[in-house]
This record gives C-alpha cells, sequence and structure tokens, in this order.
C-alpha cells in the first residue's frame, strides 16, 4: 500500500534540495523512519550531508529516524527537520 504525501523540507535541508515543499509523493506505507529518510536521500543525494542531524516530523510529530515504524496516510505533511542552531 502507498500513501501519497507532501514533503517539506526546512533549514539546511531546503538549501540542499533547493526545495521547501514537494508537491504529493508516493510513499509504501507503513515504512520505517529510517527506511522514509533513506527514500527522502534516494530523491535528493545531497541530504546525506545531514545524516545523523536530521529529524523527520510526521503531521507535526516529531519521528526520530530509527527503526519506529510509521503509518501514513493519502495528505500526511513529513517535514525534514535539520538540526537547529542559535540562541
Amino acid at each position: 500500500m502507498t500513501a501519497q504525501v507532501s514533503i517539506i523540507y526546512f533549514g539546511q535541508s531546503a538549501e540542499l534540495t533547493g526545495l521547501k515543499e514537494e508537491e504529493p509523493v508516493s510513499v509504501p506505507t507503513p515504512i520505517s523512519s529510517r527506511e522514509l529518510w533513506e527514500l527522502l536521500q534516494q530523491r535528493h543525494p545531497r541530504l546525506a550531508a545531514l545524516r545523523g542531524h536530521v529529524v523527520l516530523a510526521v503531521s507535526q510529530q516529531y519521528v526520530p529516524v530509527a527503526e519506529q515504524l510509521v503509518v501514513l496516510r493519502d495528505g500526511d505533511e513529513v517535514a525534514v527537520v535539520p538540526p537547529l542552531s542559535g540562541g
């Protein structure tokens, strides 16, 4: 089964992809958050620079990049959140 999800890029991930948002992308579901991250890296190889320093958010809920299963539904938003800096 697949779901059509929007991908949103923040900060450095937007710089690396050249995008702030992607129109709906077909993603298998359920999928582990690690597999989802790998799928995004396949689409945008420059994202590999953030490996180990990124968190995903699915419908505004943070999901660490790990083996955690994520069930996606049509219309969900997946956000790529790189490390934040500031003071």
